[in-house]
């Protein structure tokens, strides 16, 4: 069981989240246990629960892509960095609902969902993963989530949205090389 490697993905599928969980610290500017606490709930059952939706739907097709499996995750791994580094190098801030200070479920569910998307897709690297794995990734990615999540709440509200982008690419970066790290070990370079 790669325990590391899960939670290096865990790590940079987070920095979406981390990212607009600071954009609301920020919008609220007077933080309290309890938004942090919703956003870290919000993100972390999302990003846990999204990967085990793409490997759901991954061994659905499973056999036409079983051969290919490691190029399937690095090229899903490589994109989804490469999206989440574009996105933090533009000029337009994104869409989000964190310019108000709610926490309410109509603003912080499709937050959500929008953050953790790139999760679904990365589930399907996980093809190769036995169940019990699968379960100890989803549940290091979404504790993973909820902790960051939380406390970049509490941090946007102290520092700013100063690091959202800085945030972002790292998230960007950490997936690239995974994907990298996949890759290889699936040509037997590594």
């Amino acid at each position: 069981m790669d325990i590391l490697n899960f939670m290096m993905i865990g790590l940079g599928l987070a920095m979406d989240a981390a990212a607009v969980s600071m954009c609301k610290g920020l919008a609220v500017g007077k933080v309290k246990l309890n938004h942090c606490l919703i956003a870290g709930a919000y993100f972390g059952i999302f990003q846990g629960v999204m990967p085990a939706i793409g490997y759901a739907l991954g061994r659905t097709f499973s056999t036409l892509i079983d051969q290919y499996a490691y190029w399937v995750s690095f090229a899903l791994l490589v994109l989804v960095g490469a999206n989440m580094l574009r996105e933090s190098f533009g000029e337009e801030e994104e869409e989000c609902a964190c310019q108000t200070c709610s926490f309410a479920p109509r603003v912080m569910l499709p937050l959500a969902v929008a953050t953790s998307i790139d999760a679904m897709v990365t589930g399907v690297s996980f093809l190769d993963k036995p169940l019990p794995e699968l379960l100890v990734a989803v549940t290091l990615i979404a504790v993973i989530t909820f902790v960051i999540s939380a406390v970049a709440v509490w941090m946007g509200s102290k520092v700013g949205d100063k690091y959202g982008t800085a945030a972002e690419r790292a998230g960007g970066i950490i997936l690239i090389l995974i994907g990298v790290k996949i890759l290889l070990e699936g040509l037997g370079v590594l």
